[in-house]
């Protein structure tokens, strides 16, 4: 029952005219995202996938990816990302996926999931990068899912692990109303994606900084093999 983390799958199978596959280092990547998955991953572990999962505009078009990700072993928590233009309501989403016969797959927002004593809790966060335009009243919204999701861990008495799509630190550019949350609470570790490129990953804190441990795990960055965040039997 181990804890594994990938993010940014940007699956797209019902379009591949939008395959990652013309970008470096991202060749056949789908093949080698199921690849790795079906060598690390069994049953009763869980993988946590913090955004960018689908290229589908709509639940539709995103519906084969989200197959595709149900067969393959384990439960799965998703969280929105940037390019997640088919995420809705909790509920539409939640009775299209059990249409669908997705039953593997479960959303994160506004709360967290049990693993052992552990709390998975997160949200998509918000830019805090080079060009990219901030918009306060998301930023707000987002830092509240945040701490309503770390909370929500705390009330049940688990410890939380924070899984975020944006990074809250980029470069010399840093999202302060992210990094209070993850202080207040003093979190010790935070996941995150949603950076491409080599030299891009470059500019990424995946150190310690001021007590917690960022962790960078696009999908690119990992080389499409999913982390490990925990191992063993909980």
């Amino acid at each position: 029952m181990s804890l594994f983390v990938i993010a940014d799958l940007h699956l797209c199978f019902s379009d591949p005219s939008k395959t990652m596959s013309v970008f470096a280092g991202w060749e056949n990547y789908q093949e080698r995202i199921e690849k790795h998955w079906l060598e690390l991953i069994k049953d009763g572990d869980t993988v946590v996938l913090p955004g960018d999962i689908s290229w589908g505009m709509s639940l539709a078009q995103a519906l084969p990816d989200f197959q595709f990700i149900d067969r393959l072993p384990g439960r799965k928590i998703i969280i929105k990302g940037n390019h997640d233009y088919w995420w809705t309501t909790r509920r539409k989403m939640e009775d299209f996926l059990a249409a669908g016969g997705c039953t593997s797959i479960h959303i994160l927002h506004n709360d967290h999931y049990a693993y052992g004593k552990y709390g998975i809790c997160g949200t998509r966060g918000w830019v805090n990068m080079p060009g990219e335009t901030q918009d306060e009243k998301v930023l707000r919204r987002e830092v509240q899912r945040l701490e309503t999701s770390i909370q929500s861990a705390l009330k049940a008495d688990l410890e939380p692990i924070v899984f975020m799509h944006y990074p809250p630190i980029f470069a010399t550019n840093f999202n302060y109303d992210i990094l209070e949350i993850l202080y207040r609470y003093k979190i010790k570790h935070c996941y995150y994606g949603h950076i491409h490129g080599k030299s891009a990953h470059e500019l990424c804190v995946t150190n310690t900084y001021d007590d917690v441990d960022f962790h960078l795990i696009a999908a690119d960055y990992l080389k499409f093999v999913p982390e490990l965040v925990i191992k063993g039997d909980l």
